[in-house]
């Protein structure tokens, strides 16, 4: 019984650890090896992250948004936001969007780029957010 003990944290343990890298690579139909780009702590420490900024930085209440707004961002090969787009357009999308790369430049910590047989690539993050009464949802 003691055995069965020592050996099932082990077993635990190691397959926390196989499970991890294999979420991370995906082989597509034509045999290429890709990676997510990925940012220090997963996507949820980038969501919280820019979430704080926008909370910290923007005046979300000037735009009047209710709803769901999908952000749509291109992570470069360098690992840096490039470009930023969002939906459903609304008036005065273009200062909202100014806004959100403002906070975007405050986010501490730098993507590493996706990569398709070992080369850095353009990738894409979508990610979605509720605003409602002006504060915003962690969806």
């Amino acid at each position: 019984m003691k055995k069965y003990l020592l050996i099932l944290p082990l077993l635990l343990l190691s397959g926390r650890g196989f499970s991890q890298e294999a979420k991370a690579q995906i082989q597509t139909q034509n045999g290429e090896n890709f990676q997510k780009a990925e940012f220090p702590g997963g996507d949820d420490a980038f969501r919280k992250e820019f979430l704080n900024m926008v909370h910290a930085y923007i005046d979300v209440a000037l735009y009047a948004i209710q709803g769901q707004v999908t952000f749509l961002f291109n992570i470069n090969s360098k690992g840096k936001i490039d470009k930023v787009d969002i939906l459903p357009r609304f008036r005065n999308d273009e200062t909202f969007i100014d806004d959100m790369k403002f906070a975007l430049k405050k986010v501490k910590g730098k993507w590493t780029p996706a990569t398709k047989n070992g080369v850095p690539v353009d990738s894409k993050l979508i990610m979605k957010i509720n605003f409602q009464n002006n504060v915003y949802d962690h969806d």
